[in-house]
Parts: structure tokens; C-alpha cells; sequence
């Protein structure tokens, strides 16, 4: 196995090379590891193993772009059980609108990076198969490829995951964007990406890619708007631009006659709702979250102000301003990393001297860390980007905590809630701690009766506990503190 005919390539290299290596033999590859292990060597090893993708599994081995992560499935026939939505995914719509866009504009190209299924370029590359190209696992080639094709008088639309252009950024600063050459980054799975877990979760695009100089970063609140921003990067013929959009499925918005977009205003975004004293500006799909959570909010008696950014770059100025002037509370929303959408606005506020005043601007963002695979569900709420935590949010922001802690309440009401017993309010806590793998909580105590819970109180003890608190020891205290007024606290810690 060592010295094999492919070898002289990687020695010329400098590079000790093993193999090829029968992948699927794990004995041999364990031997093989130990042995490269303990061997001293003055330069790095190459170990060569060649597997089969989906060895073992007939569906998956004929499936080069399939099969890769996968749903529930039967595995007598290989059929996954995916529900039948009533819209089509991002994707797809995507796929759509560019094939209406090359229909009137035979300058329009599409490339991918070994990603057909994925971007949906399949789809483009059935309608126009001499306009849609395939560069291999190769997102650097990709984007200079692109560069050069809009050098040429071109309209090059590069489709990319968000996580996998992270590749190709040195191309994109300085291929594309120092040369200010209209390439159109459509970056899929934006957001976070359900089971697809933290290796695919777009959380860094709307950062790295705004910080452009040149660069035009918008992002659609929901299919309709994902056409007239197909429409948009294909007018805009002067600069780069690039548009995010989620896996996922649509909202189910009507879409415009005949898939065809039309070109919005560069840097305008759009009123949703006006209320008062609260204004949600979100960017993206988060926009969906803001206006069910301004309907959470209606129903105790605030009616919020909700408004769609669209761009990142250039931002709606005047929309900002408006905003700030005329409320008391800013928050801006996204799924997005800190640097993103919410930061460019409080550079905006900053300068123009909007923060000076009794304006106060929070941003609601995705955490800062990486978020492990689950349901898209579970994740929005292990990251805080629900309706019902924007909700919990304004009534914090307004100092109206019991509300918030209504919210979070009814919102778990449908979580299941172990029986923990009668116990008191110390049992409580060090259970909870025990549950929630809270590293510290310190310790509180209720006095004389108070210390047995009526099944009613401890249910939502637990409800409130189990989401709104377990990041933040110092807040479960305040809560504590609040929730239990009426039984007197004898110590805390």
C-alpha cells in the first residue's frame, strides 16, 4: 500500500505518501493510523483512501447529489417522507425567477460549484444547458470565473451556499469587488439550516459581505420579494450585489405574473405596519418573525411599528431616521451573526446623532456561538429569534417584565413539563439547574409556608425556567425575585 503508482506526484511534493487506502476497511485503516502515528517523520504524511459514496446502501451509491443528509425514509425502497408544503422551497423559486430573467436577457449565465440540485441551477441548466456552468467543488474558481465573464459584458449569477462562499472571499474582495465588476452573489441556505447543523449554517454572510466597499447586500422577507431582487441584481450592472435567501419553504405569498420581477429602488426599504413607541426593523426572513410578533404584542394592548430593510447596503436612511425620530424603542431583527444588519444600523445612528437622545436601540441576533442540528424550530428557539422572544423582548425593553414572562409562558405551554412533585422552591431551582445544564444559579429559599408550590405556579415555574432563564444566572435571580414577590425571601446568592 505504500509507494503505489500515484504516489510520485505527492513525494516530488515532499509529502510521505500511503496508500491507496481501502476506506472501507477499518481494520486496515486503524492499523495504518497507528502505525503513522507512532512513526517520526520530518515532513507531513499523506494517507490516500478511496471510498464509495452511500457504500452498502443501492439508493445511495446511484445517487451522486443525494442521499447526502436525509429525512425520515424507508429503507426498502429509499423514499423519504418529506410532507407535501404548500409552497415550493427558496430554492426553487429562485431557479424560477432566474430562468425568467435569461428568458428576456440572453446575457444572463449561471455558475455553481458542483451544487446543481442544491442551488437548483438543474433547473436552469435544463431550460439554457449552454448558459449554466458547473466548476466542480471549486468556490474560489467560481467566483473568479464570474469576474472574468463580467469582464466579458456578461450578467454572471454565482449561486453558493452562505457557509461555502466563506471559501471564496479572498476572490470576492478582490477579484469582484476592488474591480467593482457586477457579479451577482445568490447565496443560499442563509440563516440557519435546520439538520444541515453548524457546518452549513449561513450566520456570517450579511458581516463579510457588507463590509465591501462596493458591494450591494439585500435580503427578501419572502418569496414575492426573492423575484424583484433577482430583478434588482440583474438591473444593477455598475457593482457587485449579492441576495440571501433560507432553506426552507416559502410563506406563500402571491408571486409576480410570469416569475418576473420587478427592479427595486437601491436602498429602500418599506413601511409593514405603523404603530407606535416600538418600531421592528427586520432584514430578511426575519421580517416574518417581527410581524407575528407585533400580533403577540397587540393582543396586551401595544401596537407596534414593523418595517422590511431590504438592503443592508446601502441602508434606507430615511427609513431609519423616520423611525428613530418617531419612536421610542428601536429593534433591529435578523438571522444573522453580530457584525451584520444590526451593527450598519447603529453606525447610521451613531453618526447621525440618534443615539444622543432617549431613542434606545437593541439588536436581536443570532448568539454567539455555533447552534448544533436540529429542527429549524428548535433552533430558532435555542437562538432566542422566535415571534414570541421578539415579543418578551419590547415588553423587557418597556419594563413591563411580568408580560414578557407571559409570553415566554404561553409559548411553552405546549412543551412537555415533567411532574416534579410538590417540592420547594430550593428543590426547584437545584432541579432546574440539574435539567438545563445551568452551570450556576445560586441559591434562593422561600420561608415558613411558602414553600410548597401549587401545581398551577410550579407549571409555569418550570415553563419560564426552562426557556427564558437558563443562559443567564443573574436573570433567573430577577425572576425569582419578581415572580415570587408575595413569599419573602430569607437569602440569596
Amino acid at each position: 500500500m505504500i509507494g503505489g503508482s500515484g504516489s510520485t506526484l505527492f513525494e516530488e511534493l515532499g509529502l510521505y505518501y500511503i496508500g491507496p487506502v481501502d476506506g472501507h476497511n477499518i481494520d486496515d485503516l486503524i492499523a495504518i493510523l497507528k502505525e503513522v502515528k507512532s512513526t517520526k517523520t520530518t515532513g507531513p504524511v499523506l494517507i490516500h483512501v478511496v471510498t464509495e459514496k452511500g457504500r452498502g446502501y443501492p439508493f445511495a451509491e446511484r445517487a451522486a447529489d443525494k442521499y447526502h443528509g436525509v429525512a425520515k425514509f424507508d429503507p426498502a425502497t429509499g423514499k423519504q417522507f418529506k410532507g407535501s408544503p404548500s409552497t415550493q422551497s427558496y430554492t426553487t423559486y429562485f431557479a424560477e425567477a432566474l430562468i425568467a430573467e435569461a428568458e428576456a436577457d440572453k446575457d444572463i449565465v449561471a455558475i455553481h460549484a458542483a451544487m446543481g440540485g442544491g442551488t437548483g441551477l438543474n433547473l436552469f441548466h435544463s431550460r439554457f444547458p449552454t448558459r449554466c456552468f458547473d466548476v466542480g467543488i471549486a468556490e474560489q474558481h467560481a467566483v473568479t470565473f464570474a469576474a472574468g465573464l463580467a469582464c466579458e459584458g456578461l450578467k454572471p449569477f454565482c449561486a453558493i451556499y452562505s457557509s461555502f462562499l466563506q471559501r471564496a472571499y479572498d476572490q470576492v474582495v478582490h477579484d469582484v469587488d476592488l474591480q467593482k465588476l457586477p457579479v451577482r452573489f445568490a447565496m443560499d441556505r442563509a440563516g440557519l439550516v435546520g439538520a444541515d447543523g453548524p457546518t452549513h449554517c449561513g450566520a456570517f454572510d450579511v458581516t463579510f459581505m457588507a463590509c465591501l466597499p462596493n458591494m450591494v447586500v439585500m435580503a427578501p422577507s419572502d418569496e414575492a420579494e426573492l423575484f424583484h431582487m433577482i430583478a434588482t441584481a440583474t438591473a444593477i450592472d455598475d457593482r457587485p450585489s449579492c441576495f440571501r435567501y433560507p432553506r426552507g419553504n416559502g410563506v406563500g405569498v402571491q408571486l409576480p405574473p410570469g416569475n418576473k420581477g420587478i427592479p427595486l429602488e437601491v436602498g429602500k426599504g418599506r413601511m409593514l405596519i405603523e404603530g407606535e413607541r416600538v418600531a421592528l426593523l427586520g432584514y430578511g426572513t426575519a421580517v416574518q418573525s417581527c410581524l407575528a410578533a407585533a400580533s403577540i404584542v397587540e393582543h396586551h394592548g401595544i401596537r407596534l411599528t414593523v418595517a422590511d430593510a431590504r438592503f443592508c447596503k446601502p441602508l434606507d436612511h430615511a427609513l431609519i431616521r423616520s423611525l428613530a425620530k418617531s419612536h421610542e424603542i428601536l429593534i433591529t431583527v435578523e438571522e444573522g451573526s453580530i457584525g451584520g444588519f444590526g451593527s450598519h444600523v447603529a453606525q447610521f445612528l451613531a453618526l447621525d446623532g440618534l443615539l444622543d437622545g432617549k431613542l434606545k436601540w437593541r439588536p436581536v441576533v443570532l448568539p454567539d456561538r455555533y447552534i448544533d442540528h436540529g429542527s429549524p424550530a428548535d433552533q430558532l428557539v435555542e437562538a432566542g429569534l422566535t415571534p414570541s422572544h421578539i415579543a418578551a423582548t419590547v415588553f423587557n425593553i418597556l419594563g413591563q417584565r411580568r408580560q414578557a414572562l407571559e409570553i415566554m409562558s404561553l409559548r411553552n405551554q405546549r412543551r412537555k413539563v415533567k411532574n416534579m412533585g410538590e417540592v420547594g422552591m430550593e428543590e426547584v431551582v437545584i432541579k432546574i439547574q440539574t435539567e438545563s445544564n445551568i452551570a450556576f444559579i445560586g441559591d434562593a429559599r422561600v420561608a415558613g409556608n411558602g414553600s410548597s408550590l401549587s401545581t398551577h405556579s410550579r407549571t409555569q415555574w418550570v415553563q419560564v425556567l426552562d426557556e427564558s432563564c437558563t443562559s443567564n444566572p443573574s436573570s433567573l435571580l430577577n425572576v425569582i425575585l419578581e415572580i415570587w414577590e408575595p413569599f419573602p425571601l430569607i437569602s440569596r446568592s
